[in-house]
């Protein structure tokens, strides 16, 4: 069903928060050199089917191929969701999972998403039952082909060790919030590292604002001839974060982009690290 395996990106476009420009944003980014997509479905936060009207105008316009682009996408339980549900709420979450997955595939005009992640677990606490069950769901979606990984977001270190009890397996990547105060969410990257599992971090500069206004960051910035955001989105590549951005101008795509080619001196990847303390 799926074609030839994308690369992973070194940077994913996300759309979250987009709204109605969101066709226009995702086409831009492709346009602009974006080929990691992340979106989910589910309309309170994303406009996905957006994202499949813009990614169709670049396969249009020649720009990309299908096989050229990694495609992430998301299943929400319900209380993520609000009253628009992708899916019978009366239905088992098994059925959900695949009522979801479908509904997602027509939303990007594709027969195959290169990551599935479940949005996050149902409790704070623990891996549940609810989460076992989407999981379990999910690998049926790998199965069949209609996704070639699976994912968690919105995760603890907790949640990971207990699903390895569970299910014997770790998911493909996790994507979290990544905040400076918690060492970068510290616990959770070495648990990755150690288990071979890709991390994906968003909200870098939102939720790190006065980070990029500290010396550790604008002193080599400047050395450098780079924007703080650069800086933080190559630190962030060092200590094995990929990184999303979410930016709607074009000149910040560019820039973000660019960032792959930034190279910082061990020294200064340290103590970004531990601005924290």
């Amino acid at each position: 069903m799926a074609g030839p395996l994308a690369p992973t990106p070194e940077l994913l476009y996300g759309t979250a928060w987009k709204k109605d420009p969101t066709a226009s944003l995702t086409e831009l980014a492709v346009y602009t050199g974006f080929r990691g997509i992340d979106t989910a479905n589910q309309l309170r936060h994303y406009h996905e089917a957006g994202v499949g009207e813009g990614l169709d105008a670049a396969y249009r316009a020649g720009v990309v191929q299908r096989g050229d682009l990694f495609l992430q996408t998301k299943f929400t339980y319900v209380n993520g969701q609000d009253h628009r549900l992708p899916y019978d709420p009366a239905a088992t979450l098994s059925v959900q999972v695949a009522q979801s997955m479908a509904s997602s595939l027509e939303h990007l005009k594709t027969n195959y998403v290169d990551s599935l992640l479940l949005h996050g677990p149902a409790m704070r606490q623990g891996w549940s039952r609810d989460d076992a069950e989407v999981w379990e769901a999910m690998r049926k979606e790998r199965d069949a082909g209609r996704t070639r990984m699976l994912g968690v977001s919105n995760v603890g270190l907790h949640h990971l060790e207990h699903m390895l009890q569970v299910h014997g397996e770790v998911p493909a990547f996790v994507q979290n919030r990544v905040f400076a105060v918690t060492g970068w969410d510290r616990d959770v990257r070495d648990f990755c590292r150690q288990h071979g599992i890709g991390y994906q971090g968003f909200s870098l500069l939102t939720a790190n604002v006065e980070v990029l206004q500290h010396p550790v960051v604008t002193e080599p910035a400047a050395k450098l001839g780079a924007t703080p955001a650069q800086v933080i989105f190559a630190f962030a590549r060092a200590i094995g974060i990929l990184p999303l951005t979410g930016t709607t101008n074009k000149d910040h795509m560019q820039q973000d982009l660019a960032s792959a080619r930034l190279e910082l001196p061990e020294k200064v990847v340290q103590r970004i690290e531990r601005i924290a303390g």
